[in-house]
């Protein structure tokens, strides 16, 4: 089934927030076999709706549109949508208990543009909104559906998961049975990877199909396959699957689409280890991406933000001759952070870091997005340094996935640059 999503905000456009409804949709529906066709980003316009939901309509029979949904005296997509489907705005009341039961969970006070979310198109069927106030209304004309869902992403997920994608699948019932499996892959690059795998993609059966999603650092593979008899399409994952596991090996860190955060976790919880980090140019953030991770408890214990080369000195042990000798953004400097938060702490292991972010602070031989990190396990401590071209997010962002990257390794005991 091909889709198409609209997604309505004037503060979209300018790029005040980003859209990530429209990411979040086609990664849900992908596996159930539903390709994204077309999508449009708008302005809060009701010539713009209504020439959107034309041009969408013309090449799929199903539309899903976030936004433009709220308690404010501007929201004109009701009464677009209401003239566009036919019908008038009308109080629903199942819609009214729902505005007041969401508005009493979160102990506030219902006010008249509150209340006014109970107005909805006579032509659409409600789908009451559990975590909003703003109704999902499903509209059918001539055999099309089109979804109209709030802006909110956390409304927009939940109530997809719990609703929207449930009830699409029924209203398109199909006795095709479909099945994925992505695979994290690391240590080599797409090119290389692909080249790797050629073969094993012109074996594949015309009802699988392998799927290269790359991000710095890794590679999520995704292998789906479609048909009729169930029994067989699980027999073919199984089969192509392990081949997969035959021809990249440990490259394979994990069967499943986790974060790499979660991946290091399971290991280290699996061999009963703790984690300790030391950060300076990430700045925490890869505390947080451990943190993210429910259950972390099991084996992470804390972190030292050391930004500052005195933290660095009296909290982790960094001699001062070291930073003198090499700079703070030096090999020496990690290997002691890594060593020193370990046994301040009391971890098996630690990871830390080292650099200039930018914009500036860089030098002819340390430029801006250098960064020294270090991993250890047990008595093994490895290190290596990495250049990071682009933005200071970017550089924080590629360091703390790297450094992960770098314990990973250790705990699987594969070579490890250093």
């Amino acid at each position: 089934m091909k889709y198409s999503i609209i997604v309505i905000g004037d503060e979209l456009l300018i790029g005040q927030v980003t859209d990530t409804n429209s990411g979040w949709i086609a990664r849900h529906l992908t596996p159930w076999g539903w390709d994204v066709e077309w999508v449009k980003v708008i302005a809060d316009d009701s010539r713009e709706i209504g020439k959107a939901i034309d041009e969408a309509f013309a090449v799929t029979d199903v539309v899903l549109m976030t936004g433009g949904l709220g308690p404010t005296k501007d929201d004109i997509t009701k009464p677009t949508l209401c003239r566009y489907f036919g019908g008038t705005l009308v109080h629903d009341e199942a819609t009214a208990r729902n505005v007041e039961w969401v508005v009493n969970q979160r102990h506030l006070t219902l006010n008249d543009y509150t209340r006014a979310q109970a107005m909805v198109p006579s032509s659409c069927r409600v789908i009451q909104n559990q975590v909003g106030t703003a109704p999902i209304m499903w509209f059918e004309r001539d055999g099309k559906v089109l979804v109209s869902m709030p802006g909110v992403p956390f409304e927009t997920e939940t109530m997809m998961e719990r609703e929207v994608i449930p009830q699409l699948l029924r209203h398109y019932n199909s006795h095709e049975h479909i099945a994925y499996r992505t695979f994290v892959v690391v240590g080599i690059i797409e090119s290389l990877l692909a080249m790797r795998l050629d073969e094993f993609e012109r074996s594949l059966p015309t009802t699988m199909h392998l799927a290269y999603l790359p991000q710095p650092g890794l590679i999520r593979l995704r292998l789906n396959g479609i048909m009729s008899d169930e029994n067989e399409l699980q027999a073919a994952m199984d089969f192509y699957s392990s081949r997969l596991h035959e021809i990249l090996g440990g490259a394979i860190v994990s069967d499943d689409d986790k974060p790499l955060a979660q991946i290091v976790g399971e290991r280290l919880r699996t061999r009963g280890l703790t984690l300790a980090t030391a950060e300076s140019c990430t700045g925490g953030n890869i505390a947080h991406q451990i943190t993210a991770i429910a259950g972390c408890s099991d084996y992470y214990v804390g972190s030292v933000v050391s930004y500052d080369n005195q933290i660095k000195i009296r909290q982790l042990g960094v001699a001062a001759d070291t930073i003198a000798a090499h700079g703070v953004v030096s090999e020496p400097v990690v290997r002691q952070m890594v060593e020193g938060v370990c046994g301040l702490l009391n971890t098996d292991c630690a990871v830390s870091t080292s650099g200039i972010a930018g914009p500036g602070g860089g030098t002819p031989t340390k430029p801006v997005g250098t960064v020294w990190m270090a991993a250890k396990c047990g008595d093994r401590v490895v290190s290596q340094m990495r250049h990071y071209p682009g933005t200071r997010d970017r550089v924080i962002t590629r360091a703390t996935t790297d450094v992960l990257l770098l314990l990973l390794s250790l705990l699987d005991g594969r070579d490890v640059t250093v």
